[in-house]
């Protein structure tokens, strides 16, 4: 505000500022994505504080790889502010951020093998570029990841009677019912290639944008692979756009009480709070469906090997094979791992852990925050 009347910046500072072209400014107004407020004496385009803060949404979903329809739909989205919508771009980022570090990673294993006069081949070469999380960890489960029937039970009967039902993020097939027409969707190569001989037909395609008409399914589930998707809230939406009903296994990392619930992130992995700082509330979650939340009790002898899983069996995440099918320990990165894992290691030796927790040995399942949506 200058002298009681709002500033306005031309489209040439705008642009400049911006790092992009005055032409492309002008097909954003032309489109109605960004519409400057106003006009200078000689007819200029003049962009106000309102029109910028746009602007910069805009272009932050663009350089995540958004189509201008999609961030038209974004921006517009009655169901958010401005606050709102900066937390999940910055979630968007950080998830882009995980990918790009799995990748260094991966180049850093390559220079260390080629230091050493060992050639990686062409497979090990090629998993550097992998879009997804699952590509650097997908390998390693079907050693742990298995369908714990009690939770499946729970699924199941969430879908109702559909009798068609779309399968998203459906790695290896896990929790797929066995009596319904199952199609499922699988960015991963490496999940797709790990499906087992008569599964479901699966299509390589994102949660954000499924190839399918309006209401092509009876049913949409999605089971413990929300957490990957670029845009979670897109990815549901899509689901609810494609089914009459929707079924999504997930957990609630917006309740501050789960990480004090479970020792692991409780007192050896206190990094896994800054994983879902800026995950979507449980609230915005079950509104992109327009459902309802239920808690799922986790067993102590669960089959399906996730992350909360060995609540009850702390020796389990001693386990090499069982921490590198989880994604959490790959995104908290190796020198927290080592640390957690050394500490639960000494504390299990010492009878520490078995002292702090004692009261865990008598509960046949635990409350950590996992949730049922359904819609």
């Amino acid at each position: 505000m200058v002298g009681g009347v709002e500033e306005h910046l031309t489209v040439g500072r705008v642009a400049r500022l911006a790092g992009v072209s005055v032409r492309t400014l002008h097909h954003y107004d032309e489109i109605g994505l960004v519409r400057p407020s106003a006009r200078t004496g000689s007819g200029y385009r003049a962009y106000a504080a309102g029109d910028v803060e746009r602007l910069r949404e805009v272009l932050a979903f663009r350089r995540l790889g958004f189509g201008l329809r999609e961030i038209a739909d974004l921006v517009d989205d009655p169901a958010t502010d401005a606050v709102a919508r900066l937390h999940r771009l910055r979630g968007l980022l950080l998830g882009q951020r995980d990918r790009a570090a799995a990748m260094v990673s991966a180049i850093d294993s390559e220079l260390e093998a080629r230091a050493m006069g060992i050639r990686t081949t062409p497979e090990e070469q090629l998993t550097v570029f992998g879009a997804q999380l699952y590509e650097v960890i997908g390998s390693a489960y079907p050693a742990t990841r298995r369908t714990e029937p009690r939770i499946a039970a729970r699924v199941w009967d969430a879908l109702g009677d559909a009798r068609t039902v779309l399968n998203v993020g459906a790695g290896t097939g896990s929790y797929e019912p066995p009596d319904r027409e199952v199609t499922a969707v699988e960015p991963s190569a490496v999940m797709r290639a790990q499906r087992p001989a008569g599964a479901a037909p699966c299509v390589a395609a994102d949660a954000e944008s499924l190839p399918f008409e309006d209401q092509s399914f009876d049913a949409a589930m999605a089971f413990s692979t929300v957490h990957h998707w670029r845009d979670p809230i897109a990815g549901l939406r899509e689901m609810r756009r494609v089914a009459r009903r929707v079924v999504v296994f997930t957990h609630d990392g917006s309740d501050a009480a789960w990480r004090d619930r479970f020792w692991l992130t409780r007192d050896y992995l206190p990094e896994v709070s800054g994983l879902v700082a800026d995950w979507p509330s449980l609230a915005e979650l079950t509104r992109a469906i327009g459902g309802r939340a239920e808690p799922v009790l986790i067993p102590w002898d669960c089959a399906d090997g996730f992350f909360e899983a060995h609540w009850r069996r702390p020796e389990a995440y001693l386990d090499e094979t069982v921490r590198r099918a989880v994604s959490v320990w790959t995104r908290v990165g190796p020198e927290a791992e080592e640390r957690a894992v050394t500490g639960l290691r000494e504390d299990l030796s010492s009878g520490r852990w078995a002292e702090r927790n004692r009261d865990l040995l008598a509960l046949d399942a635990a409350e950590l925050g996992l949730r049922l949506l359904v819609a």
